[in-house]
């Protein structure tokens, strides 16, 4: 248990450093993990993860599938850049990468392969974990690169069956059923309630009938924590159980991010390897580009959804670990793993910013096609926009149109906006962020903005593209933070209000005029 503390104080200090020069916490925890490996010895301290912390990090690797299940949608996982997107880049990157181990560090070409196989999987919990972080899990292209690794990870289960010889059983095929479950699933979180015993629910799902059920049956157990999400995706109260079990597993992801930096002391051979490695990593987000324009998308959404994916997987490592002739290679597979989490993180990061200084460069690339996640352009005769149509922007436009003012609403969920407008609401698929919607968009008729998303940069940017393009009629924004108030007036915003506070002030209005 000492060991364990120790890990926790030292991913604290790390993550709490990292945070001061705008880097993802996650950065931290891994440096933490490496400080760890070289310097733990001294105090007395292993150097590798400790039972405890291992357990930790299995946790909160099925809680956070679990949650990216919760807000998928099963019909997006049959669409063609989806599963298309995902054979053809792995094609292509095992034919990259199994040359350049064979001819650098291995002599065996059976070997190499699956090093090669290894390398060409993009890590599924840094993606959801940097997606989930900006809020843009619904987003077109955030919905696409995690349907991009749900197919990889399939592909990793073959190829860790077909190498390793532990082919699964007949017992597998029950995972074809696992649909008749979700009757039963639905009505036990119907029953669950709004405290703890919803907490509960989420873990038992994921953990017990995800988890464990799964490796029963002979499959990976985040295979099913991602499956036990993905039944519940459709049911009412789904944000409602992946907010209940947030905190939850962002403390349990600690122990992955340590687990994976204390992966194991490098030789020099592992060293060069995985800064060789590192430095083929763009080779990695350049196909996934490309593969995304072959496929109609746009250059914004090819570029974004080739970022979140440009990292190596611990999935990866699984493969490694499960097959004998890749097992020497485990430890360099880590440190490779661990310096790609370095170097995309920060990037993930800036996203948004590095399309807007490249984006003139890279949409002449795309194909002169309707693409699929194009946005219109035309507002119609609105005279009120509202950024954001989840509860506080849905509030918001009903109070609108009761007023007989004529709002649109705006949402970079596809699936969102389409269940606004099949309940019609004014309600049309567009993105705060996108530079392509400003570019186009015709803002004459609009007398008011709301900014109603919860994602601070996309609040930010929407506040100043609309002052950008001339517009000089009302801003109004809610903020779920203190610090965030100054910031959005900054932008350009007239008023922003703190959410809480609002509620509390409606709240006594109410009161006031009940008693009269």
């Amino acid at each position: 248990m000492v060991f364990e503390v120790f890990a926790i104080s030292a991913a604290f200090a790390f993550g709490l450093l990292v945070r001061q020069v705008g880097l993802p916490p996650l950065v931290g925890f891994l440096g933490a993990g490496f400080a760890i490996n070289a310097f733990g010895p001294q105090f007395g301290m292993p150097s590798s993860t400790g039972p405890i912390l291992d357990y930790l990090a299995n946790l909160g690797v099925l809680l956070l599938l679990f949650t990216v299940g919760l807000k998928l949608k099963l019909r997006q996982l049959g669409e063609p850049h989806v599963i298309g997107g995902a054979v053809l880049h792995f094609i292509l990157s095992v034919a990259i990468f199994t040359p350049v181990a064979r001819l650098l560090f291995i002599s065996d070409w059976m070997v190499a392969l699956l090093i090669g196989i290894a390398l060409a999987f993009s890590s599924t919990v840094l993606a959801a974990k940097m997606l989930e972080a900006k809020r843009e899990l619904g987003n077109f292209h955030g919905r696409t690169a995690i349907g991009i690794l749900i197919v990889q990870d399939i592909i990793a289960l073959v190829v860790l069956a077909v190498f390793s010889g532990k082919l699964p059983g007949p017992w597998v095929l029950l995972v074809f059923a696992t649909p008749l479950l979700r009757p039963i699933l639905f009505k036990i979180l119907d029953y669950a309630g709004h405290d703890e015993v919803l907490l509960l629910t989420g873990m038992a799902l994921s953990l017990v009938v995800g988890g464990v059920g799964f490796e029963l049956i002979g499959l990976k157990g985040e295979i099913g924590a991602l499956v036990m999400g993905l039944l519940l995706s459709t049911h009412p109260r789904a944000s409602e159980l992946s907010e209940s079990l947030w905190s939850l597993k962002e403390v349990f992801l600690v122990g992955f991010f340590l687990s994976i930096g204390m992966a194991g002391l490098p030789d020099w051979n592992a060293i060069v390897f995985a800064l060789v490695v590192g430095l083929l990593l763009p080779v990695k987000g350049i196909l996934f580009f490309f593969v995304f324009i072959a496929f109609g998308l746009r250059a914004r959404t090819s570029f974004l959804s080739a970022l979140s994916l440009t990292a190596y997987s611990e999935f990866g490592l699984i493969v490694a670990a499960g097959i004998p002739a890749a097992e020497a290679f485990l430890v360099p597979l880590a440190i490779a793993v661990s310096v790609s989490f370095l170097i995309a993180a920060p990037l993930n990061r800036a996203a948004h910013p590095l399309f807007e200084r490249f984006g003139d460069k890279l949409q002449p690339l795309e194909r002169a096609t309707r693409h699929p996640d194009e946005q219109p352009k035309d507002l119609g005769d609105a005279d009120v926009l509202i950024f954001g149509m989840g509860r506080t922007g849905s509030a918001a436009y009903e109070a609108l149109v009761g007023e007989g003012k004529r709002p649109i609403g705006l949402d970079a969920d596809t699936y969102k906006a389409q269940a606004h407008a099949d309940n019609a609401r004014n309600v049309i698929f567009a993105d705060a962020e996108d530079s392509n919607f400003w570019n186009s968009v015709n803002l004459d008729r609009i007398k008011a903005a709301i900014l109603a998303m919860d994602d601070i940069e996309a609040k930010l940017i929407a506040a100043r593209m609309l002052r950008a393009r001339g517009f000089q009629g009302p801003i109004v924004s809610h903020a779920l933070y203190e610090e965030h108030v100054g910031m959005i007036a900054d932008a350009g915003a007239d008023q922003t209000y703190l959410t809480m506070r609002e509620a509390g002030r409606s709240l006594a209005d109410h009161a006031l005029e009940a008693m009269g």
